[in-house]
């Protein structure tokens, strides 16, 4: 120790607010991690194989679309999570505060959650329930049952667009196995030309030798 300076090891120094003697006075707030691997999995602008993108910043900046969900389950999600359901991710979403703003595409919004802007992660928190001016014993069993339900039917309804995107995918990718089918059937039928061709040329050669 010298002078009035004393340091405290309390691991990084950005970490914590100090006062003007620089010793360390309490922990800085830091943004949850699941809105840090969100925002660099969103700032990556992720691609798939084909070059088109998986998931992006919206036009304005203000928001991000998650451009194929089946995609962006199976190869993103893993690399920032430790697991692949989309359904879970935008339930996560949720608690954050985070909209669906599109009904045609899956686009999320949050006033706090920007492109360019990862310092304003730290404002982001948690939803809270608001509490019942009447405490929990005193609750109807319809209330309760309603709050219920509520919860089960948006669940059901993000259940039900998954499905239908998922569906919608798997129509796209028979349509192109059937394409592909196609083209081999055709590629057949030219090689059995082809060789029927050759046959019929050889045999032709052999009636003249004779």
């Amino acid at each position: 120790m010298s002078g009035n300076v004393m340091e405290l090891n309390f691991g990084s120094l950005d970490q914590f607010s100090s006062d003007q003697n620089g010793v360390s006075l309490k922990p800085l707030r830091c943004p949850a991690p699941f809105l840090l691997k969100t925002y660099d999995l969103v700032e990556q602008g992720i691609e798939g194989e084909d070059g088109i993108k998986i998931v992006s910043w919206n036009e304005e900046g203000n928001g991000f679309v998650v451009w194929s969900p089946a995609e962006f389950s199976e190869l993103t999600l893993p690399k920032y999570f430790k697991h692949n359901n989309f359904s879970s991710f935008i339930r996560q979403l949720n608690t954050y505060g985070f909209k669906k703003i599109s009904s045609k595409r899956w686009e999320f919004q949050h006033e706090k959650f920007q492109k360019g802007c990862r310092h304003m992660l730290v404002e982001i928190s948690r939803k809270k329930c608001e509490p019942s001016v009447f405490p929990q014993y005193l609750k109807s069993c319809s209330e309760e049952n309603a709050m219920t339900n509520n919860s089960s039917v948006e669940e059901d309804n993000n259940n039900h667009e998954l499905l239908m995107e998922e569906n919608k995918n798997l129509k796209k990718e028979r349509l192109e196995l059937q394409m592909q089918i196609a083209e081999c059937k055709a590629l057949e039928m030219k090689l059995l030309e082809c060789l029927s061709q050759y046959m019929d040329n050889r045999q032709n050669k052999v009636r003249r030798l004779c």
